[in-house]
Parts: structure tokens; sequence; C-alpha cells
């Protein structure tokens, strides 16, 4: 997953701002799903642009920094077969704060997407145009 936006980013990265986005519900609906943006603001991350990667996606540079923290705690829980933090990065109230956050902070997305975009500009955005 965090290795995709590294290969769209050294391949493509003239057009990235530009490019369809290839959600399936963006482009069935028009309207950004709760992960879009997750890829491009992963990329801006990679590339340094700490605030155009926020302004894609809040969560976006967490990503990287959250998976690469859970795959060191996981090898060394693997490597000194003791658990340290298993039960807080399985911890189902942990899921469901997260769950709570994300739904919010789409919500949030959803009203400025709607008030900032006409219907023509949402169907442009989608593959009804």
């Amino acid at each position: 997953m965090l290795a995709i936006p590294f290969f769209i980013m050294l391949t493509s990265h003239e057009h990235i701002e530009t490019e369809q986005s290839l959600c399936p519900f963006k482009m069935m609906t028009g309207f950004p799903c709760p992960g879009c943006g997750i890829t491009k603001s992963i990329i801006f991350f990679y590339q340094g642009d700490l605030l155009k990667s926020i302004e894609y996606h809040i969560l976006g540079p967490l990503v990287p920094i959250v998976s690469f923290i859970a795959i060191l705690v996981l090898l060394t829980e693997l490597v000194t077969q003791k658990n340290y933090f298993s039960s807080i990065l399985y911890s189902t109230k942990l899921a469901y704060i997260l769950a709570i956050l994300l739904g919010g902070y789409h919500t949030i997305r959803l009203v400025i997407f709607i008030s900032t975009h006409s219907v023509q500009q949402i169907l442009t955005e989608s593959i009804w145009q």
C-alpha cells in the first residue's frame, strides 16, 4: 500500500493534481468517499509537502508513519516472542474511535465539497459527464 504512491510519484508527478480519481465511488457518484485523496496525500507527503498532503486528506501523512511504526512493533514482537503493543494495534475500541473520527472528517469534507461545487462540477467528476 505504501509502495503504490511511491511508484506513482516517480512516474507521473507532473500530472498528479489534475488526473481523474480512480475511486469507484467517486466515479459513480461524483462525491468523494472517506478515503478519497489518501494516495495523493501520501505522494505529497513523500515529496515533503506536508501542507498539500494534509489538503488532500488529513490522515494521509499518518498512513506511512503509523504503518512504519506498526511494522517495527510487529517485527520486534516476532524477534522477541513478546507482545508489546498488539493489544493496542488490534483494539476494537481504537477501531471505533478511528471510525468515528473518519466519519466526522468525511462529513465535514462532504459539506465543504457540496458548498463549493455546482451540480455540473460534481457530474464532471463522475462517469455521468
